[in-house]
């Protein structure tokens, strides 16, 4: 059932809403006065807000500014007995759903509504959907510093800073930039990944700018880099330790100005990006070898999270095991296997240098070569003798 706020300093017309609204089958709450509507939308997530323009304390067009922050989701739709086209417009622009003027009419007051529900679903619908297209997985842990890196996401995500995520390979980097985007005001946009890494330097700059047709040899036709395909959402430059010093010069300029070149081209195309960039590298280390710069290196860094490896959270292993497990037996299309408590405190006292990326290749591994019930023996057999064996080579 649909809970429904309502914020209106006259208490008649709040009863009248009430009635009718609960008559409707919607769950209705009441405040008299903006400040009291603004802590309610605070603490607990309504399906749509129905909220009076002319209030004591805080007045609609300013609550509606501040209930925009706390949450951009839930549609609010503006009623006043003062308003004119003027007020409308400004409610509109200032992010409403719809107004309405008082008296309200019954028949468009219950069809906005309806309508201001369906975005509502939509917008959940989207995120699920954005979450299976990305594989979006949970982050998984309630070690301190697991528990201070959600913090930080939460806390940074709604803003435009640039993070820089630190640590080594396979501890899940990507997610928690892919976490950052999802909860920023620019989840509905692109999220464009760059394995720095991965592409040769020769190349970099093309893949990042684009080029034009006829720019080198191989430019057939005109190319769009991913600084342009990003617009309006998040680019994250993974390793970008590894990035040629060239391509950093024309990185730091994008940062800076909000635009870029392509390769072979003379015009500057304007860009609204957010950069979160993660490295494995010590990168105060590579600017002192001169493989870094400064300047970029305090650009990208405004949000620092290093995000620790498995051996510095193993406490985390049983939760982190219990979730691999519930996953990759569900993908097999079989039951979860359980693990005894004596094979958990094994893969404990194990030293991970993959992290949890590795892990998740042993939960596997032990999936395949167990019955119903994965058993310290197990552990022995199929995890032991790999990871010494990786330790003497």
């Amino acid at each position: 059932m649909p809970t429904i706020l309502v914020i209106d300093d006259e208490k008649a017309i709040r009863k009248t809403l009430h009635d009718i609204l609960s008559y409707e089958g919607y769950q209705v709450e009441e405040a008299a006065d903006g400040e009291q509507g603004l802590t309610m939308f605070k603490n607990k997530t309504y399906d749509a807000v129905l909220c009076d323009i002319k209030m004591p304390k805080i007045d609609g067009i300013e609550w509606l500014s501040k209930a925009r922050e706390i949450n951009p989701d839930v549609p609010i739709i503006m009623i006043s007995g003062h308003g004119n086209i003027e007020t409308a417009v400004d409610a509109v622009k200032k992010g409403a759903f719809d107004y309405i003027a008082k008296p309200p009419d019954l028949n468009r007051l219950l069809i906005t509504l309806r309508n201001a529900l369906d975005k509502t679903s939509l917008v959940a619908e989207t995120r699920v959907l954005r979450k299976k297209v990305y594989n979006l997985q949970e982050m998984i842990g309630e070690s301190a510093a697991m528990q201070k890196i959600k913090e930080t996401i939460d806390k940074v995500a709604p803003t435009e800073a640039r993070v820089l995520i630190t640590g080594e390979n396979g501890v899940g980097k990507e997610l928690v930039a892919r976490w950052i985007h999802e909860k920023s005001h620019r989840a509905k946009g692109p999220m464009v990944e760059v394995n720095c890494a991965a592409i040769p330097s020769e190349l970099i700059e093309s893949e990042l700018f684009g080029h034009e047709k006829g720019s080198f040899t191989s430019a057939i036709k005109q190319r769009i880099g991913k600084f342009e395909q990003a617009h309006g959402g998040t680019l994250f430059l993974d390793e970008i330790g590894d990035m040629s010093l060239d391509a950093q010069a024309k990185v730091l300029r994008a940062l800076q100005e909000g635009k870029i070149t392509r390769v072979g081209g003379d015009k500057d195309i304007q860009v609204d990006v957010r950069v979160i960039a993660a490295t494995n590298k010590n990168l105060l280390q590579e600017v002192e070898a001169k493989r870094f710069r400064l300047d970029l290196y305090h650009r990208l860094s405004v949000v620092i999270i290093h995000v620790p490896s498995l051996n510095e959270r193993k406490e985390d292993i049983p939760l982190l095991a219990d979730y691999f497990l519930e996953e990759i037996c569900k993908d097999y299309g079989i039951f979860k296997k359980k693990i005894e408590p004596k094979a958990i405190q094994l893969l404990q006292e194990m030293e991970w240098t993959g992290n949890i990326r590795e892990l998740r290749n042993v939960i596997e591994r032990l999936i395949i070569f167990s019955d119903k019930t994965i058993t310290a023996q197990h552990v022995m057999d199929y995890v032991m003798p790999f990871k010494e064996s990786k330790q003497k080579n």
